[in-house]
């Protein structure tokens, strides 16, 4: 009896140790909207995986999601802590987490802004105005819950014309992602496209568009767009001050390479309150409550 009350508090000792252990070194995870194809961001953001181990000293882990909506749920799951996501989306985000915030972007991110491109073959060309001579034609969003790439471009086609886009348009599609959003309009499987202007902008250095069958019409209005979004719980879980030595190290990120990944020249401090634009327009268009 003395041996199994010993072995018992053996275990119950045991059982007490390990999660005092286990949040000594917890792993910090983050994620991403995949806005691009898939693939290539999985194999950038490694830089980024390695950028923050170091500069926080605690093992950082990059989940990679097939949705945008996917990564709503980990980070509300908190299977992710921290995430790069577009405005909608951390909007989504910190209303399902109390405390969570935004905390970073780029510095192209507070006056962001969309381009609409079409297929050479439409004879669109590029104005300064609202390009009217859209309607009728067909019309490729991104994600559904894509900011730059629905939301934002919905809210002005609405504006100009007082319909809805199925009303607008002969046919309605969502590509998925930005980079699928360039490929259907340059193959002209649709006639116009809405797109972030980093990813067209990125993918036309790399040599993926072909100005001769594609090309940008318009850019939209300028609005607030993506952001590093942290869980409000994080210095319960890393220890206290954490959260601002995410915000510190993000801050300070000057290498080309890992600022090339999103794209952007540096990142600058930001709030959840800075996105109350954007906010109001993804309430017009009825994504956000």
């Amino acid at each position: 009896m003395h041996a199994r009350r010993s072995l018992l508090a053996m275990l119950a000792s045991t059982t007490l140790v390990r999660p005092a252990v286990a949040q000594t070194d917890p792993r910090l995870v983050f994620t991403a909207i995949p806005d691009q194809d898939e693939t290539r961001l999985v194999e950038r953001f490694r830089r980024v995986v390695a950028y923050l181990q170091g500069a926080l000293g605690v093992p950082v882990q990059y989940a990679p999601v097939k949705s945008y909506a996917a990564a709503v749920t980990a980070f509300t799951n908190n299977q992710v802590q921290l995430a790069w996501f577009g405005g909608l989306t951390s909007s989504q985000a910190r209303r399902a987490v109390p405390g969570a915030e935004a905390i970073v972007q780029g510095a192209e991110d507070a006056a962001f802004f969309s381009y609409f491109i079409a297929n050479a073959s439409t004879g669109l060309a590029r104005s300064d105005d609202f390009p009217a001579g859209i309607a009728g034609r067909t019309f490729s969003f991104g994600s559904r819950a894509s900011t730059s790439g629905r939301v934002m471009p919905e809210h002005f086609i609405r504006q100009h014309f007082g319909r809805a886009p199925d009303q607008v348009f002969s046919r309605v599609g969502f590509s998925g992602d930005h980079s699928r959003t360039i490929q259907v309009v340059q193959s002209g499987a649709f006639d116009v496209g809405a797109v972030d202007f980093t990813v067209f902008d990125l993918e036309s250095r790399l040599g993926r568009v072909d100005p001769t069958k594609v090309r940008v019409i318009w850019q939209t209005p300028r609005f607030p767009n993506y952001n590093w979004t942290i869980r409000g719980d994080v210095d319960q879980r890393f220890g206290a001050g954490f959260k601002e030595r995410v915000r510190a190290a993000l801050l300070a990120i000057d290498d080309p390479e890992i600022l090339e990944i999103f794209p952007r020249t540096r990142f600058i401090p930001t709030s959840n309150t800075e996105y109350a634009p954007m906010e109001a327009a993804a309430r017009s268009v009825g994504v956000l409550d």
